[in-house]
């Protein structure tokens, strides 16, 4: 179970971000930090780069250490996710990421190129979230007021898988997790201030 505060989050990705996917060259908590770095570096928003640094959190609710592609399994982990970081800071943060499959979906139809840069597990996923969107899907993601930071984050997700690349420890990478969350203000105070274990409790996934 998840308490429902930002620092709750960090601590999933201290306990949990050492897991790697199959088909996957990155852990967990390297995959997010690059991300983020990816969308530091591009100067965006405090709320899109927090929103590059969660976009996977829902992966961290399955059972540790599986792969749900490999069981023929779409574990929605962007919907899970998504839920989540929109309780404590809204659309801006959340949207992002519950469209970031869409991207993916949409990205493959638009680009023929773009299922080639796609890894092993992402591909494998594909299948599973639908395949390439038809006109009629592409038109629809493209009227959400979201799509466009979506399909930013999705291109830094697919760049952000590089084996030799993180922070100079875990440590530090969750210190600036703690940063970026910092920057983004929540919708309310939780029950529970960062660091504290009480507060709403969220199950895993369904």
């Amino acid at each position: 179970m998840l308490a429902l505060t930002p620092e709750s989050f960090v601590e999933l990705y201290s306990r949990q971000g050492h897991v790697a996917y199959a088909g996957e060259p990155v852990f967990h908590l390297a995959h997010a930090w690059q991300c983020g770095q990816l969308a530091l570096y591009a100067e965006a928003s405090p709320h899109l780069q927090l929103a590059c640094w969660l976009h996977d959190l829902g992966h961290l609710l399955g059972p540790e250490g599986l792969t749900p592609t490999l069981e023929g399994h779409n574990d929605q982990h962007e919907r899970v996710g998504a839920d989540l970081i929109e309780a404590l800071w809204g659309p801006m943060v959340a949207e992002p990421v519950r469209l970031h499959v869409q991207a993916k979906r949409y990205l493959v139809k638009r680009n023929p190129h773009y299922l080639d840069r796609l890894s092993e597990d992402s591909r494998r996923s594909l299948c599973l979230q639908g395949g390439a969107m038809n006109d009629a899907e592409c038109e629809a993601f493209e009227r959400s007021p979201h799509h466009k930071p979506a399909l930013l984050l999705r291109v830094w997700d697919e760049q952000a898988k590089q084996p030799d690349w993180f922070a100079r420890s875990a440590n530090a990478a969750l210190a600036q997790l703690r940063l970026v969350m910092s920057q983004v203000p929540l919708l309310s105070v939780p029950s529970s201030a960062m660091g504290s274990d009480r507060g709403a409790i969220v199950t895993h996934l369904p």
